[in-house]
């Protein structure tokens, strides 16, 4: 380095998980980052500690896909080799909506999903980020909190192997997910709380995965149904096809019809829901793990962007802002969303001028609020989801996305506007547009579909006998 140039800058992200190493990938064009880890992370797609959520369905909506390859350039060629899935929604998306009625199928390729296991999913981005040397990662590492003061953040102190030690920053982003300490850490600093939100619908999460059965390992679509809260307890069941010709079968029930842990009964709940199909396509199929559960699903958002004062050079990413439901599927791609905010943000702003973070923390606000709004706009009805009973406002919101989806059911323009929010690639306000309230009111008036629009072909798939190897 000549004696006039300027050193690197410096950033630190607090966690090593999705959005923490997508966070890192854009900082390391503006900084020499370093990534703190509390686990040891697997080398390759195996479980890891302190991610209980990843043994559950995950689906990369094409709003959140479109996100990870602006921000990771050939990386979902990448996790289609590695034997993800593609999904066409909704060409290859078999959905009964919670007000009950089925989404026909049509062919569609706008709205491309990508679906496979959140282990490999991670570890593909992973080693992806770390390829980059501009990125260290430090694992066995937990963040204590940030130094600095209410003004100006100027790095996290952190611990390994009983040392203490400070990592100086210009830019701290806490991406450390649903356990993060942002909240304390900024009062700790001498800043005001902010406001927050809690909706619990009471979901509990069983997932088993399964052998494809039949010849299905070489194609078949995601088949959902979705909780209904006017009728609770609400219950929901998804087939998610992922790597290695396996399902991955998620179930999930509220308060008073929650799924367990006993395999014995789990294909018993499947058939329970409020359409049997689930049950009934895993009536043959052979499982290659127990069930595990969760009850990690409450919908908690702390509202950074709305706070009085905010610390220069200290942002806060990912579930770390917003946890959500994960019946949605929608965290995967709000974290890309979010990062992809702000790496905008970066490229019209330097790391250290006054205002950045605060800057970011509201551009990251914004796919925050659309999912936001879709989870709680369901939840929140069910008994005892808050603690104020749903508003007129909300009340008034959801009775209006139940005609948009009653529309989407027999026309497929308004479905198409539909997966235009369910994707993430545009806001709830789009259900307001022109097009869609005249479709609402004047598009096609077809008889709802009396079944799963499963084709006869898909259903001689899961009881053929599958090739023999050779």
């Amino acid at each position: 380095m000549s004696d006039g140039a300027a050193p690197r800058r410096t950033a630190v992200v607090v966690g090593g998980s999705i959005t923490g190493m997508l966070a890192a990938s854009v900082l390391a064009d503006h900084a020499d980052v370093t990534v703190v880890e509390r686990d040891v992370l697997p080398d390759g797609p195996r479980p890891r500690k302190g991610l209980p959520q990843a043994r559950h369905a995950h689906v990369l909506w094409s709003g959140g896909v479109k996100a990870l390859e602006e921000l990771l350039p050939g990386v979902v060629d990448e996790l289609v080799t590695r034997g993800a899935h593609r999904v066409r929604i909704m060409t290859d998306l078999v959905s009964k909506a919670p007000s009950g009625q089925w989404f026909r199928r049509f062919e569609h390729s706008r709205h491309t999903n990508v679906l496979c296991s959140r282990d490999l999913l991670d570890a593909v981005i992973r080693a992806r980020v770390l390829r980059d040397r501009r990125i260290t990662l430090l694992t066995g590492a937990e963040a204590l909190g940030p130094e600095g003061d209410a003004d100006r953040v100027r790095g996290m102190r952190v611990r390994t192997t009983g040392a203490t030690t400070s990592l100086p920053a210009d830019l701290v982003v806490d991406a450390s997910g649903r356990a993060s300490r942002a909240h304390v850490w900024l009062r700790e600093l001498g800043l005001p709380p902010v406001p927050e939100r809690t909706v619990d619908a009471g979901f509990a999460y069983a997932s088993r995965m399964y052998r494809a059965p039949g010849t299905t390992a070489a194609g078949f679509p995601i088949v959902n149904v979705q909780a209904d809260p006017r009728n609770a307890p609400g219950r929901a069941g998804i087939i998610t096809p992922v790597e290695g010709g396996r399902w991955l079968v998620t179930l999930a029930g509220t308060r008073g019809g929650q799924p367990t842990a006993d395999n014995e009964a789990f294909l018993a709940f499947a058939r329970s829901l409020s359409h049997p199909v689930i049950g009934e396509l895993l009536a043959d199929a052979e499982p290659e793990t127990d069930v595990v559960t969760s009850r990690s699903t409450v919908n908690h958002r702390r509202y950074y962007e709305k706070a009085a004062r905010w610390p220069e050079a200290f942002t806060v990413l990912g579930d770390a802002v917003a946890g959500y439901n994960p019946v949605y599927g929608h965290g995967l791609s709000v974290s890309a969303l979010s990062v992809l905010a702000l790496r905008r943000v970066l490229r019209h702003r330097d790391l250290v001028a006054p205002g950045t973070a605060r800057r970011i923390q509201k551009a990251a606000a914004r796919p925050v609020e659309g999912a936001w709004s879709l989870a709680v706009g369901q939840d929140v009805f069910y008994p005892g989801a808050g603690a104020e009973p749903p508003t007129r406002l909300e009340r008034a919101l959801t009775a209006f996305v139940d005609k948009a989806v009653d529309a989407g059911s027999r026309d497929p323009r308004a479905l198409r506007v539909l997966l235009d929010v369910m994707s993430m690639e545009a806001s709830p306000a789009r259900l307001l547009g022109p097009d869609m309230l005249a479709l609402i009111c004047f598009g096609r008036k077809r008889p709802p579909l009396d079944g799963p629009p499963l084709t006869g072909t898909e259903w001689r798939a899961v009881t053929a006998a599958p090739a023999r190897e050779d």
